[in-house]
């Protein structure tokens, strides 16, 4: 992918220099296959002959932009919607025109409004097994584009969420239960200004266990232990100490002179 970008020349391309190694990772593995790819963000076009040249002749290209000259970039492999993407109902119109995309690209106008309202209409029209891209996620921490650290209603605040609905078949609040958002996404894949959002059957995970036990699983603890745990060990710990303390009772334990306290850690 740097490759092709290196060598690129025509319509203008504009990309952070770190993008084409996350592209690559994530993309390679649609590489000479029968792909649709849908990208918000048209700008000059020079991404979609970088997208033509890495997925080749049997790439179907969707554009999304909202300048009414983008329009002159089709052909017969690229179709251009002009249009805003904070609009559900074009954004519905879209999804009413276009056959479901293998990857989804935004790389729009990185206001939060627009890639909040984009993910939510078209993620549902990515097919299983897709990849949902949001590209310049730097942009939730720039006043200009509605962001600023911690700020609510930011993407990368919306994002952190996403994170919660994905584990939330392990959640034990009804604040956090399992929607349709936990059951079809494989993974959140996280990078400086990127977020890759994998698409897939998500059920309810069990663990499993093969192979013999040979230590009593009591013998382990986990979490955070329970009080009765604790003054099981705390009995325990006295019937140890208590030749060495000279004491007849585990809840009178010596005091010292000056010492404060009743001697006791929780």
């Amino acid at each position: 992918m740097r490759e092709i970008f290196e060598t690129h020349q025509g319509r203008a391309v504009l990309k952070w220099d770190h993008y084409f190694d996350i592209y690559h990772r994530h993309f390679a593995p649609y590489r000479g296959k029968d792909v649709v790819l849908l990208e918000i963000g048209v700008y000059q076009g020079g991404s979609l002959a970088l997208w033509k040249n890495y997925f080749g002749d049997s790439l179907r290209l969707f554009g999304v932009d909202i300048h009414p000259g983008c329009k002159e970039f089709e052909d017969d492999q690229t179709t251009i919607y002009i249009g805003s993407q904070s609009d559900p109902d074009f954004l519905r119109h879209i999804k009413d025109n276009m056959p479901r995309p293998d990857i989804i690209i935004d790389d729009g106008g990185h206001m939060m409004h627009q890639q909040i309202t984009s993910l939510k209409e078209l993620f549902s029209h990515l097919k299983d097994g897709g990849l949902y891209v949001v590209e310049d996620l730097h942009t939730s921490y720039w006043k200009e584009y509605d962001g600023g650290y911690r700020r609510k209603q930011t993407f990368i605040e919306y994002s952190k969420d996403l994170i919660d609905q994905l584990h939330a078949y392990h959640s034990r609040t009804s604040a956090l239960q399992p929607d349709a958002f936990t059951a079809s996404i494989r993974g959140l894949h996280f990078y400086d200004s990127v977020l890759v959002i994998e698409k897939g059957d998500h059920p309810a995970p069990e663990p499993v266990e093969r192979g013999e036990t040979v230590i009593d699983r009591r013998e382990f603890s986990s979490g955070k232990k329970t009080g009765l745990q604790r003054l099981k060990k705390y009995l325990s710990d006295w019937k140890k100490r208590k030749s060495f303390l000279g004491t007849a009772s585990p809840w009178s334990l010596p005091r010292t002179t000056g010492q404060q306290g009743n001697g006791v850690t929780g």
